[in-house]
């Protein structure tokens, strides 16, 4: 190593100190992405025995391998947290590394049996889908909605920052961005996924299908007299019962509601709520179709119409 230019060490260590980004384990020890990312992987396996495999699981060997699986996920995972809540004093415990596991273990068949609500709803959602297998090993917003509910339950048991580690780790795989903070109701379905963006003030009703590109956000974000960001407050807009959204669309604000049984059509810019049993859409100027061959000729497509392959 002394063999080796400098390569201006001496600089780089210096910017630790003046600006910081240094995970010091006499200050902070933080949590492990890495491990975060690895207990993701493995609580997906809990979930889902078998999709997440090499290979299918025996039923004799079933209780065994859930056995291991649980105790190592909740012995890594207890990690992880005990980090999260001692930040800023790693050498004090807190007593509430504990209780947050065991409220967040206690949860797992429950999220267990909404994720079967959700894998119904896309089976009865996309005439595409051919199996409920198909759903669960290839749909993307099942994985992101099983973290999601996941590190919801955490969010409430109140780890800090790891459910926000956890739902960042599938946004990274899937496209979707759902904070651990947004509740969510049963049969919930995102088609395609690519681009939606769930805030942490959401709440979503039951029977709730978006499509991809949708953001639930923040109208505005409210600053204290010194230009400070107030955190916390309710910020994102209310989704009711069997509301669809098409793609692209974006609803804000922390006192919209749409109202139940309503549809929100593509690209439409909504700030102010919506009454129940609402078709949301933009009225736009008639579509005109012309072929190209033919300079300025307008041509229909009828319906029995079809491409010639």
């Amino acid at each position: 190593m002394n063999s080796l230019p400098n390569w201006h060490l001496a600089e780089l260590l210096a910017s630790y100190q003046k600006h910081g980004g240094f995970n010091h384990n006499d200050v902070h020890n933080m949590p492990s992405k890495r491990a975060v990312g690895q207990i993701c992987e493995d609580l997906l396996q809990l979930l889902f025995p078998g999709f997440h495999d090499d290979a299918a699981i025996s039923e004799a060997s079933l209780t065994q391998i859930t056995a291991e699986r649980l105790f190592g996920v909740v012995r890594r995972l207890q990690e992880e947290v005990r980090k999260s809540v001692r930040i800023g004093d790693p050498k004090r415990p807190t007593g509430k590394t504990e209780p947050i596991m065991k409220e967040f273990t206690r949860a797992l068949p429950s999220v267990r049996a909404l994720l079967q609500t959700d894998i119904e709803a896309a089976f009865g959602s996309d005439p595409s889908a051919l199996s409920r297998e198909e759903i669960i090993l290839s749909y993307p917003c099942i994985e992101a909605i099983s973290i999601q509910r996941l590190a919801h339950r955490l969010h409430l048991a109140g780890a800090p920052i790891i459910p926000r580690m956890m739902t960042e780790w599938a946004h990274s795989r899937t496209g979707i961005d759902i904070h651990p903070g947004a509740r969510l109701g049963t049969h919930f379905f995102i088609d395609h996924g690519t681009g939606v963006v769930i805030g942490e003030t959401c709440t979503i009703g039951n029977h709730v299908r978006i499509y991809h590109g949708v953001t639930l956000g923040a109208r505005s974000f409210v600053k204290d007299e010194n230009g400070d960001l107030v955190k916390g407050g309710k910020r994102h807009p209310d989704v009711c019962d069997n509301v669809t959204i098409y793609p692209n669309s974006t609803i804000l604000g922390g006192k919209t509601v749409i109202g139940a049984n309503s549809t929100i059509g593509a690209n439409v810019f909504l700030m102010q709520s919506v009454p129940p049993d609402s078709l949301v859409v933009y009225e736009e100027k008639q579509l005109s179709l012309r072929n190209k061959g033919a300079r300025g000729e307008i041509f229909a497509v009828g319906p029995g119409d079809s491409c010639q392959l």
